[in-house]
């Protein structure tokens, strides 16, 4: 395991490990539409992972609202690739409600279908090992800094 991967949410930690090194990803982040990180893989800032967090919330909310006003299902997964580096986010359902990934990975060690390909085999096994009859803790405003604050001292074992 990576000394940049950890979770909040134990359960999504192997998972999240044998994505990181089947699809050879740089970054990966696993979170809520809000942008709740549950676990990460590469980073080695806090700040970044917020940043990745609340663009990634942002890019699933905007593409959920553009579905909405085209009268179509959300999108399934986004992906971009530039010269050197790419990028995959997508979403799926578990029993605790919607997650989405977040992937980066680098063009010369990795590819679109390759992260595709082990992307499905990490939904599956996150939706397996999802707790059962768990509900996720509402995050309220006011508990949302000292809630988001917790997730990164334990993301970064602080």
């Amino acid at each position: 395991m990576s000394p940049h991967t950890r979770a909040v949410e134990n359960w999504t930690l192997q998972p999240l490990t044998d994505f990181v090194r089947e699809a050879s990803a740089r970054l990966v982040l696993v979170l809520t539409p809000s942008g709740q990180v549950l676990a990460q893989s590469g980073f080695s800032r806090a700040v970044d992972v917020m940043s990745a967090a609340a663009l990634a919330a942002a890019i699933v909310a905007s593409t959920g609202e553009i579905a909405r006003q085209m009268r179509q299902p959300p999108f399934g997964a986004l992906s971009h690739q530039g010269p050197k580096t790419g990028f995959f986010l997508a979403t799926f359902k578990t029993d605790r409600g919607t997650l989405a990934v977040l992937a980066v990975y680098d063009l010369d060690v990795s590819s679109l279908g390759l992260v595709q390909l082990f992307y499905e085999q990490l939904a599956a096994d996150l939706k397996a090992a999802t707790p059962k009859g768990t509900v996720p803790k509402q995050v309220l405003a006011a508990d949302f800094e000292r809630e988001l604050t917790d997730s990164l001292n334990t993301l970064f074992g602080r």
